[in-house]
């Protein structure tokens, strides 16, 4: 059965919300930690997570498969030179969520979001 195993809406429309999600993974392979909500935070961890695991694998079609994904070829070849390496002998568990309180102006929960060392 494959109840509840589906994805947050994150109150956008599809395109909309595969954009963010791209944008924030990008951003955290850049920067390697980024602030943003909690259920961006847990979205974005899930696609970041499975983007690395196909890095580790390191085939032609894994390259392809994260191109498809996130389409800057810089930050897939940094993904796959310097990344997967890093994670190597990981079994799982690239990134972490850590509480960062509240935003100010509407109160919402934030989050950052990195990758482990």
């Amino acid at each position: 059965m494959r109840h509840r195993k589906g994805n947050r809406k994150l109150s956008k429309p599809t395109d909309q919300r595969l954009a963010l999600l791209r944008g924030l993974v990008q951003s955290l392979f850049i920067y390697n930690r980024i602030q943003t909500t909690d259920t961006r935070a847990k979205e974005a961890k899930k696609l970041a997570d499975k983007l690395i695991t196909l890095a580790k694998k390191g085939d032609l079609h894994s390259r392809r498969q994260v191109l498809k994904s996130l389409p800057h070829k810089d930050v897939v070849k940094d993904l796959f030179n310097n990344l997967a390496k890093k994670y190597e002998q990981r079994p799982g568990g690239y990134t972490r969520i850590i509480k960062a309180g509240s935003r100010r102006g509407d109160g919402v929960p934030v989050s950052i979001l990195e990758l482990v060392e």
